[in-house]
Order: C-alpha cells, then sequence, then structure tokens
C-alpha cells in the first residue's frame, strides 16, 4: 500500500500537468487571440503567474476539498485516490484531444464522488445537506462545492456580458488609439487572473497529497508539505506552457472573434469570479468560467457573430464531466481493488 501512496503522489502530480494545459492555457486563449501578447510572451507570462499564485495561494480551497470524502484516512483510502485521479486525467486527455475546454476541478470531483461510493457506499461522502438544512446552515461537503461550480460559472457569464455591454457604453466615441491602453490593461488582467487561478487550482492536487500522506502514515495530520505545493506549483506552470493550444484555439478563436477589448472584458469578469472562489475556500472550474465569460462578451457583443454550434459542445461537456467520470473512477476502483487482492 505505500507503493500506492507513492503513486497516488505521482498521479496527483501529472494530474496537475494536464490541468495546466486545461484550466491554466484558457486564460492565456484570449490574451493571444486578442493579439494583445504573442503566443511566446502570453504563454510565459501566463505560466510564470501561475505558478506565483500557486505557491502563495493559501490551503482553504485545498482542505475543502480533502474533506469531500467521509472516509478514515487509512490505506483504504489510498485506491480511491488512485482511481480519482486516473478517472480525471483519462477525462482531462481526452476533452484536450478534442480541443474541447474541460474543468479538471469537476473530473476530479466526480472521481472522489464515484470511487469514494464504490469503495465504502454513499456514507463515504460528506453530502453537507445537514449542514444547509439545519441551523446555522452553513455551506459544506459537496452542496458546497456544486453551489459554487453552478454560482461561479453563471457568475462568468454574467459578469463578462455586463463588462462587455458597459465598456461598450464608456468607449462609443473612442477611436483606435485607444487600443493601446486597453492592450495593457489586458496584461494586468491577465496576470491577476493567472495569479487567482494559479491560487485555486492548484490547491485541489495539494488536499490530494495531503490525504495520501496522511493515509499512508506519513503526516500525523493533514497538511500540505512545501515539497507538494512547489511542485504542484512548478507542474501547473509548466503544464500551461506545454499543451494547450487546441483548447486556446477554441476559446480565442472558435467562440467569435475576439478583439483586446473582449480580452480585458473576459478576463475581469472570469478573475473576479475565481477570486471570490478562492477566498470562500471553494474549488472551482476555472476552464467554465473563462468560457462562459467569453460567451457573455460574445452574446453582448453580437449574438449573431457568436459560434453557438461551439459553445454548446462546451456545455455538453461540462454537464457530463461529473457523470462520465463519476463511473470511470469506480470502475477503476474495482478494477484497482482486483489487482492488489483488495
Amino acid at each position: 500500500m505505500l507503493t500506492i501512496a507513492v503513486i497516488v503522489i505521482l498521479l496527483a502530480f501529472a494530474f496537475t500537468f494536464t490541468n495546466g494545459f486545461q484550466d491554466a492555457s484558457s486564460i492565456a486563449a484570449t490574451f493571444i487571440a486578442s493579439r494583445s501578447a504573442t503566443p511566446r510572451q502570453g504563454i510565459i507570462f501566463v505560466a510564470a503567474l501561475v505558478l506565483l499564485g500557486a505557491l502563495m495561494g493559501g490551503s482553504a480551497v485545498a482542505f475543502t476539498l480533502s474533506g469531500l470524502l467521509a472516509i478514515e484516512p487509512s490505506l483504504d483510502l489510498l485506491p480511491v485516490l488512485l482511481a480519482a485521479l486516473l478517472s480525471a486525467i483519462t477525462w482531462n486527455l481526452l476533452t484536450w484531444r478534442f480541443g474541447l475546454p474541460s474543468s479538471s476541478t469537476h473530473a476530479l470531483v466526480g472521481g472522489l464522488v464515484g470511487a469514494g461510493i464504490a469503495a465504502a457506499g454513499m456514507d463515504s461522502i460528506s453530502w453537507g445537506f445537514g449542514d444547509l438544512l439545519l441551523p446555522p446552515h452553513e455551506l459544506t461537503g459537496l452542496v458546497k462545492i456544486l453551489v459554487f461550480l453552478v454560482l461561479s460559472v453563471a457568475l462568468g457569464f454574467i459578469a463578462g456580458y455586463l463588462m462587455e455591454k458597459v465598456t461598450k457604453f464608456l468607449l462609443r466615441n473612442a477611436t483606435r488609439r485607444v487600443n493601446r491602453s486597453i492592450i495593457s490593461l489586458n496584461w494586468a488582467a491577465a496576470g491577476a487572473m493567472a495569479f487567482a487561478n494559479g491560487a485555486n487550482d492548484a490547491q485541489k492536487q495539494m488536499g490530494i497529497i495531503a490525504l495520501a500522506l496522511l493515509a499512508a502514515g506519513y503526516t500525523a495530520v493533514l497538511d500540505i508539505p512545501l515539497w507538494a505545493r512547489a511542485g504542484c506549483a512548478l507542474l501547473l506552470g509548466l503544464g500551461t506552457l506545454g499543451g494547450g493550444w487546441r483548447i486556446m484555439t477554441t476559446l480565442g478563436r472558435r467562440i467569435f472573434s475576439v478583439k483586446p477589448i473582449h480580452s480585458f472584458n473576459s478576463q475581469v469578469a472570469s478573475g473576479a469570479a475565481i477570486a471570490v472562489s478562492t477566498f470562500s475556500g471553494a474549488p472551482i472550474s476555472s476552464t467554465h468560467i473563462i468560457s462562459l465569460s467569453v460567451l457573455g462578451v460574445g452574446a453582448a457583443e453580437n449574438p449573431k457573430k457568436v459560434h453557438w454550434a461551439v459553445a454548446r459542445d462546451i456545455v455538453t461537456a461540462m454537464l457530463m464531466t461529473i457523470p462520465v467520470t463519476l463511473v470511470l473512477a469506480a470502475a477503476i476502483w474495482y478494477a484497482v481493488t482486483l489487482l492488489i487482492g483488495g
């Protein structure tokens, strides 16, 4: 089982890398497509800020995610974590292959729920319904995660729509020279967005590593060691550098033609939604927030110019993520336990 703990940690790092080219690369999409930065400039800049955010982002999100499972942190927990990570990695690679922006957070949550139920039944999940319905009516467990996933995505679309309407009104008499200022603002907005994304995204994997260490007996309390934080930060940054071009093309070009002001509006809208969720200790889908903010901006600019078929594919992938990874993780858990004789 100790070998499985090492495998889980390695898979958590691998998942972080796929998280980078799935989620973090979405940040650079409109930034680059709007010609506010060259591809090289945009990717390196975003990767650096993502890495910095992951290093400095705290631990609230990590502990929220690690508290999703109501399973004692023993050796029996390790196959659950392994199955969840394999399921999430598989989904990330599959959606990346087809250039569909998909949520690493959704994938991991679905994987944890599926593997947890397979291992220990429905009681293995901290659903959070009791805490919500009974005083003091707190958001906890899966309810907290799902509420923030839905609210943050809705906020991304609404904020993107409103930002576009407001800036369009404010700049109605502006000349093309204003684009220079907007491009400068785009750098600041993309940097803030990348930092917020790194602060939220890397914590999910840190939480899994902390759980694995506790379950294997390497630590006495749930804590994130410095090497885990540094490793996740580095791999999230490298993932951003390494492989998100297909997703960038979808977000930056296939939804509608993005100009500097559209990129700025999307970055501000997305960054606000991600920052609120991070401060609340809730893991969210930065990819879906960005995708919906781009759709919101496009809908406000001109709904007829939006390629709604692409939007439909993105939303379909969004809705499928948790069910697919849930079932896949359960199947993987059964296979793993058969292999190790559990």
